[in-house]
């Protein structure tokens, strides 16, 4: 159609599209006056190029809207039993712990349990400072004051590659270890660490530096809490 300069297509000077959709959602009796265009309005369809009336339309958005929803709450339900398949093997790992009446047993049934319950196919621990009782056992192997520092100083566990700590060392097979998390050992009353539990995986992007650490964190506090035991009384 063509049209004076200055004018819309739709001949009326200076109305835009926005002005149009302002009235109409400022005019909710418009069709009420006007149904007869509800029915006639033909809108595009998504799914091809075929004209359908605007109630069908509606019907589409609707249908696409509720296809979203229910992608949303199948998501929402599988991060649910991931969370609670989490949950259980916690649970199972620190009852684990709970039953372990020998104190000389709890490293080993700490890291095995943690190995078996979680599929980490490596892990090791070292507890610097425990009672003379236990001097001759794996964990109370003497390690570096450099390592002892370094464990003082993690103050969330440290996730990433391996890039040849002195801790890889303790694992049965070091060379592969591809990616890491070392979680420090502590008291609730003292700042520095009494301890390092060391898990690793051939798997590069098992353990990245990028990954929330709050589950790990959680294994530390417990393991802190099992491994006290260790300590000589105060």
């Amino acid at each position: 159609m063509i049209t004076p300069a200055g004018t819309s297509s739709m001949g009326i000077q200076g109305i835009t599209e926005g002005d149009i959709a302002d009235y109409l959602a400022n005019s909710p009796g418009f069709f009420e006056r006007h149904a007869e265009l509800l029915g006639s309005v033909q809108l595009t369809s998504p799914h091809g190029q075929r004209a359908v009336s605007l109630q069908e339309r509606q019907m589409e958005m609707l249908r696409d809207k509720i296809k979203g929803l229910e992608h949303k709450i199948i998501e929402m339900i599988r991060h649910g039993q991931d969370n609670m398949a989490v949950a259980d093997r916690l649970h199972r790992w620190t009852r684990a712990l709970m039953l372990t009446s020998n104190a000389a047993d709890l490293p080993d049934v700490l890291v095995q349990e943690l190995l078996d319950q979680f599929l980490i196919p490596q892990g090791a621990i070292r507890v610097w400072g425990a009672a003379e009782a236990f001097a001759a056992l794996p964990f109370a192997q003497p390690v570096s004051e450099d390592l002892r520092s370094f464990a003082t100083s993690l103050v969330t566990p440290y996730c990433g590659v391996n890039a040849g700590f002195e801790a890889v060392g303790w694992l049965p097979d070091a060379s592969a270890a591809r990616s890491i998390t070392m979680i420090a050992l502590r008291e609730a009353s003292s700042p520095g660490a009494f301890g390092l539990l060391l898990l690793a995986s051939p798997d590069p992007t098992r353990y990245t530096a990028d990954m929330g650490t709050d589950f790990l964190e959680r294994i530390g506090e417990t393991a802190s809490a099992a491994l006290s035991r260790l300590l000589p009384a105060a």
